[in-house]
């Protein structure tokens, strides 16, 4: 990804220094030469979301989760902001949900046509409107990083309940307390930590919050 990001901030400091002509020659040249999307795996969840411009295009890149493969490509005539490896679709609707709502870029999640959906999900959709992203207000949110592994939801689940899906610092992570009382804070840390899962506890004010409860 940083390396994607590199390459868009090259072409920018390149375009701004040309004629107007150039800036539209070497903007259709850019375009054509960027490779075609490539289609999903049968494990795997997109999220493709559209970028108007190349500043905005590096803006989606820099937001999205740093262990998601980020790709700028061509999808039917339109240049998007490509990010695979999701393996839960839950997980892709959420950030689907996220950078609709909370940045104003439409977003779009996508799986292949061979997979499994759960009820009433489409092979292609976008991002649902059963999150609603809120930030959180003062007080101690307690996260746990799930990694690529969804099933830590169950784990979590088995201690703590509602468990939910938030983000922080452009992260998602599983959202497993909030309150205002700092000791109550500390004492879900520990279980957490008893449990040998990877939680942590930040300033509730950082965190936005996608899902008030996910599906184990």
């Amino acid at each position: 990804m940083l390396f994607v990001r590199r390459l868009l901030l090259a072409s920018f400091l390149i375009g701004s220094a040309a004629s107007a002509s150039g800036l539209l020659s070497q903007s259709a040249l850019a375009q054509s030469a960027l490779p075609v999307c490539p289609p999903p795996t049968d494990s795997e969840y997109l999220l493709l979301v559209r970028g108007e411009t190349e500043a905005e295009r590096a803006e989606i890149a820099s937001i999205l989760p740093v262990e998601s493969a980020v790709l700028i490509c061509q999808y039917t005539d339109e240049v998007l902001v490509r990010a695979g490896g999701f393996s839960s679709l839950e997980t892709a609707n959420a950030w689907a949900s996220y950078m609709t709502t909370e940045k104003g870029f439409e977003s779009f999640v996508s799986q292949s046509a061979g997979q499994t959906a759960g009820a009433g999900t489409a092979a292609a959709a976008s991002s649902s409107s059963a999150y609603q992203p809120r930030l959180l207000g003062s007080g101690y949110a307690v996260l746990v990083d799930y990694g690529s592994r969804p099933e830590v939801a169950t784990s979590v689940g088995q201690l703590f309940r509602p468990v939910g899906l938030a983000v922080y610092q452009q992260r998602a992570y599983l959202l497993a307390g909030y309150t205002t009382d700092a000791s109550s804070a500390n004492a879900t840390l520990q279980q957490l930590t008893n449990a040998q899962l990877a939680a942590i506890v930040v300033n509730a004010e950082q965190v936005v919050q996608l899902s008030a409860e996910v599906s184990p």
